[in-house]
Formats: structure tokens, sequence, C-alpha cells
């Protein structure tokens, strides 16, 4: 008889939470630096509360959430997170959050990019990520909401 172990040997959760903690005390300086960035562009508490309040949840929870990633990784995830994961995962999720989100990454790396963060290369590549795939994100949403509704989704898994 073998002896079968857990094969998740390798992951130590103490070390991602380290990580995670530490990637995460960085975001709070990116979100602060934004948050005055926002201020200084003259938009209201409530536009910049949400600005703030998409892009936390996106770089604190998707980009920590299988491995820990640095908010310039973000660029290149933009579309497996609103095309999928937020999809999935966020109660709150809609065509309207998903056109939020969408703003609110395009703000926050345009400030990224003021604060040379990141390179205009990344920035490219997130604004084409979003201008050609938005419409497929919505679509995507209504489609997921409407089997959620028809309870056509369990049909789908078996």
């Amino acid at each position: 008889m073998m002896n079968v172990e857990c094969e998740i040997m390798d992951f130590d959760y103490e070390v991602y939470e380290k990580e995670r903690d530490a990637n995460r005390e960085i975001n709070a300086l990116h979100l602060a630096g934004f948050k005055r960035w926002l201020k200084s562009g003259g938009l209201s508490n409530k536009t910049i509360e949400r600005h703030v309040s998409n892009v936390g949840f996106y770089i604190n929870e998707f980009l920590c959430y299988y491995d820990i990633e640095d908010v310039q990784s973000g660029c290149y995830s933009v579309g497996e997170f609103l095309g999928d994961w937020f999809i999935r995962k966020a109660m709150w999720a809609s065509p309207s959050s998903i056109k939020s989100n969408a703003a609110s990454f395009k703000k926050f790396y345009t400030y990224m990019l003021a604060i040379k963060v990141i390179e205009q290369k990344d920035y490219d590549v997130l604004c084409t990520t979003i201008k050609e795939e938005l419409a497929d994100w919505v679509n995507a949403i209504i489609r997921y909401d409407n089997l959620l509704d028809e309870d056509d989704f369990l049909v789908d898994l078996i």
C-alpha cells in the first residue's frame, strides 16, 4: 500500500500570507496616491470612492487570489478578471459594474503610468484589452445571469 500524502507540500500558507500582506501594504500606498490624484482632478467623493473600491478589490483580492501579483501584472490580467473571475465571484457583478471597473482600471493605470510604476506598453495593452473585450465581458455577464435565472447552469454541468 502506497503512502499517499497531500501533494500540496510545496505550498506554504504562512509564506503566502506574509507575501500577500506585504503586497497589500504596497497596494495601500498605490491606492492612497491614486485617491489623492483623483481628488486633484476635481472628481466627487462618491466617484473617487467607487474608483478606489473597484481598483482595491482587483489588486487586493483578484491579483492575490491564486498567486500574488503586483499592480504591474494587473495590466495583463484585466481580461481574466472582468471576463470570468469577477462574474463568478462578485455577487454585485452586472453589465454596469463591469463597465465601471473598466473605467476605474483605465484611470488607475493612467496614474500608475504617470508615476512610472508601469511603462507605456503595459498601459497600451490594458487599454487595447478593454477596448476589444468589453462587449464580450458584458455579454458574458448577461449570459451568466440568464443561466442563473433559469437554472440552466445545472444542466450544463451534467
